[in-house]
């Protein structure tokens, strides 16, 4: 079946009442659902001998059944990445880390630095104390927002 063919099927479906319309062309068929009035309609092309084989939507797990896991809020001020990136604790392979366990650092320090884009940026602290943790391990990628340190 032609796009246009296709594109003039999926325009009758948003003008019109229809919820659903399916067209068997040749070994091909085309299935058009309209899931709500909001929403254009969903078309889904699916071979002939696929038809058969449809899985059954999987009934969803209890939520109860899944024990509650508890918060673990850090003792101390936590440091999260600026941005995505690759986390590196030193300005290069040989070199000392920025920070350690333990080291007491100013605010403006350099704690590591987060690669993005092929720009390193120096991620400084904004806050003055001793490092306690270090949650993220020296070349592994970052998210925007997750916790890199926690400074006490």
């Amino acid at each position: 079946m032609d796009l246009r063919k296709l594109k003039t099927l999926i325009d009758l479906v948003a003008e019109s009442d229809i919820a659903e319309l399916e067209v068997t062309e040749g070994e091909g068929k085309v299935r058009i659902v309209k899931s709500s009035a909001m929403q254009q309609p969903q078309m889904m092309m699916q071979p002939q001998y696929m038809q058969q084989a449809m899985p059954v939507a999987a009934a969803p797990v209890a939520a109860a059944a899944a024990a509650p896991v508890a918060a673990v809020v850090p003792d101390g001020h936590v440091v999260k990445s600026p941005m995505v990136g690759t986390f590196y604790r030193s300005a290069s392979p040989g070199s000392a880390p920025f920070a350690d366990i333990g080291k007491v650092i100013n605010q403006g320090d350099t704690l590591c630095i987060i690669e993005a884009m092929k720009l390193l940026n120096e991620i400084e602290s904004d806050f003055s104390g001793s490092i306690k943790q270090i949650l993220v391990e020296n070349g592994q990628p970052v998210e925007y927002g997750q916790p890199l340190f926690i400074i006490g």
